[in-house]
């Protein structure tokens, strides 16, 4: 064995470091052309390759990480231990993102909307996901509870925050599920940011009003709102209702199919007296698209703050076979897309795309990339709001000018 004296093994760290350094002494800044010339070279992923981030985006864990501004946040809340049949949706957030990889900055425009989401005003960052406990839902909703005011109260970039409009003053968040009773500790993070309750513009096939109670269990007392198994993925919006997280008169189901509770109208009437309407599955076979649009748009407007929270299961499950609570009858991917399309004049704070689960998918991946392309729509539709919210807003000349452009 070799043995080293003291006075060599003291030498060794000065020795280590004189050689680590040496090369990086030596070694020219970096010039800016030089730094371009990298980035045009190695700067640009195929939908093939790359770490998976939604849409290839910059990722920073936005949690850690509070000096990170973006003008929409891009957050995964892979949760599924509240659901009442498949779970599995704890891996929506992995799948929505794979399902997003042929979407990039440099082939991403909509021409629908004239605009590329990712280039335009807002920056748009890929947040990571919320470390959620999957064995204790007490503390799951706390800790979806603190991320979603921890993010939402984040400030955006610098220019957003110095323009004169509004919408752009505030971050947004877009969730991916997980399983929808996310949405709960979502709307109670906008009801404290933006001081008021929020509409919620539900698509699904399920109601997700029901009192936790209507869950039959012999186990617990119905009338101990702290009951923890109260949490679940289909009464949410009850506990919202109950928290007065959710503004009266202003709040939609689209997309409905769902068989009810017991031998009558009980839970139709229960969701009226917490101030939903409802628009069917069929109803579009009797009012088309553009009548659907045109409900959601009177009962909600332009201008209320709206929470916009969308099941996977509003589609047919012969379209998108990947999620929890399948139900038969659905819309077809198209006919949502052309809804999301048509309501863009909402004023979105935040949204959500819940109970992907990828488990049930098959090789197809066609609820993912279903999911990723709804998140797309919504993307862009957020972005078409700030431009015209900012046409509306005195401004510098050159902003104008981009603003028409873009529109």
């Amino acid at each position: 064995m070799l043995l080293l004296s003291t006075p060599i093994l003291a030498f060794l760290p000065r020795f280590a470091l004189t050689l680590s350094t040496h090369y990086v002494e030596d070694q020219e800044p970096l010039s800016h052309p030089r730094l371009e010339e990298l980035e045009r070279k190695w700067g640009t992923d195929w939908g093939f390759s790359g770490i998976s981030t939604f849409a290839h985006l910059p990722h920073t864990r936005c949690l850690s990480h509070p000096e990170t501004d973006y003008d929409i946040g891009i957050i995964g809340a892979p949760f599924d231990t509240a659901v009442s049949y498949r779970p599995g949706a704890r891996f929506g957030p992995r799948a929505i993102r794979a399902g997003s990889s042929r979407q990039t900055s440099f082939r991403g425009f909509n021409p629908r909307a004239n605009l590329n989401p990712y280039t335009s005003w807002a920056k748009i960052v890929d947040c990571g996901d919320i470390p959620i406990t999957p064995f204790d839902n007490a503390l799951a909703l706390r800790q979806m509870s603190e991320a979603f005011v921890e993010l939402g109260t984040r400030t955006p970039t610098p220019e957003s925050r110095s323009s004169p409009t509004a919408y752009l003053h505030k971050p947004k968040l877009l969730t991916l599920g997980g399983d929808h009773s996310i949405a709960l500790p979502a709307l109670r993070a906008l009801k404290q940011i933006y001081g008021q309750p929020i509409a919620v513009v539900h698509f699904d096939a399920h109601l997700d009003t029901w009192h936790p109670a209507k869950y039959p269990s012999a186990w617990i007392d119905p009338t101990d709102l702290s009951t923890q198994s109260f949490f679940n993925h289909g009464s949410m919006f009850w506990i919202a209702a109950t928290e007065g997280l959710i503004a009266n008169g202003s709040s939609v189901h689209a997309g409905l199919r769902t068989r009810l509770s017991g031998d009558d109208l009980e839970d139709f009437e229960d969701d009226t007296a917490q101030n939903w309407i409802r628009i069917s599955t069929d109803d579009i076979d009797e009012i088309g698209v553009k009548g659907v649009i045109k409900s959601i748009m009177e009962r909600v407007g332009t201008s209320v703050p709206v929470y916009l929270s969308i099941d996977i299961d509003v589609i047919d499950p012969g379209l998108a076979p990947g999620t929890g609570t399948p139900e038969p009858g659905g819309w077809t991917t198209r006919e949502l897309i052309r809804i999301l399309r048509g309501i863009e004049g909402m004023n979105v704070v935040g949204a959500d795309i819940v109970e992907v689960s990828p488990a049930y998918d098959g090789g197809t991946e066609a609820t993912s990339l279903a999911a990723a392309q709804v998140a797309y729509e919504i993307l862009t539709s957020i972005v078409r709001k700030g431009l015209i919210e900012q046409a509306k807003t005195p401004s510098e000349e050159k902003g104008n000018e981009r603003v028409k452009d873009e529109l």
